[in-house]
């Protein structure tokens, strides 16, 4: 099978409404990929669509990754455009509070593990039977340095990372027969709004975690994602690590 040009792809990227998942999609409509973004806000969704769809097709899904049934549904209803989905970016994901063990916040656990793991799980299972029937696709997974090294009162959110690692090792073994490319990015410190939904919209707390260091931008991580799909079809960059200079581990970071 001829190897897809961007001008004939569509992606299907969760997440679209800020952050890495909003500059993914800008990324993307510069190459011409065609795009579903997918988001629980309508107004962000509505004026990122208007914003795009000068340069490419879009379409626009609003649904919680977390509802398996919304999910299904919102995948099943597509327009006949934009069933034929080539690219998967499963970006939505979260932070909720930053406790140790014993005093951790079971509400926080279970949206953590429930958007970060299994969201992930709903929208892949929705999409990958079409990529293994015409035996093409490309998935990227976004995972975190905290998939890759566990730090203090960061136990259930690394859990949850650690999880998109697993399935996305899982997802490149199963997936091999049918010559669908499986790949993962591990950011570091990337300033976008995670902070502030990990500290309940406690904005001086969240920019604290971004002051004294230049952390990594959205586009950073974008142009990255924009590259790993661009590859010659014979290439997968299957696990990648990506940090601001200033960090050297989980834990090891130079401020000024």
């Amino acid at each position: 099978m001829p190897f897809l040009t961007p001008m004939n792809m569509t992606a299907l990227i969760t997440g679209a409404t800020s952050g890495i998942g909003k500059a993914t999609a800008i990324a993307f409509s510069k190459e011409g990929i065609n795009l579903i973004i997918c988001g629980r806000r309508e107004k962000a969704l509505r004026e990122l669509k208007e914003q795009l769809e000068k340069k490419v097709k879009v379409h626009s899904l609003q649904f919680d990754v977390r509802d398996k049934t919304e999910v299904n549904k919102a995948i099943e209803g597509l327009p006949e455009e934009f069933q034929k989905i080539d690219i998967l970016v499963n970006n939505a994901g979260n932070a909720h509070g930053l406790d140790p063990i014993q005093t951790g916040n079971t509400d926080d656990w279970d949206a953590m593990l429930d958007i970060n793991v299994k969201g992930l799980l709903y929208v892949s299972r929705a999409i990958i039977p079409q990529m293994v029937a015409r035996k093409q696709g490309h998935i990227i997974n976004i995972g975190s340095i905290a998939g890759k090294e566990v730090y203090p009162n960061g136990n259930v959110y690394s859990a949850s990372k650690y999880a998109v690692d697993a399935i996305n090792k899982g997802m490149r073994i199963d997936l091999n027969e049918s010559g669908i490319r499986v790949g993962a990015i591990n950011p570091g410190m990337v300033e976008t709004g995670f902070s502030e939904v990990r500290f309940k919209g406690d904005s001086e707390r969240a920019k604290s975690v971004y002051e004294g260091y230049q952390p990594l931008k959205p586009e950073d991580i974008a142009d990255i994602i924009r590259f790993m799909v661009t590859r010659p079809e014979h290439v997968n960059i299957a696990d990648l690590l990506v940090l601001p200079t200033a960090q050297a581990s989980s834990t090891i970071l130079k401020k000024e």
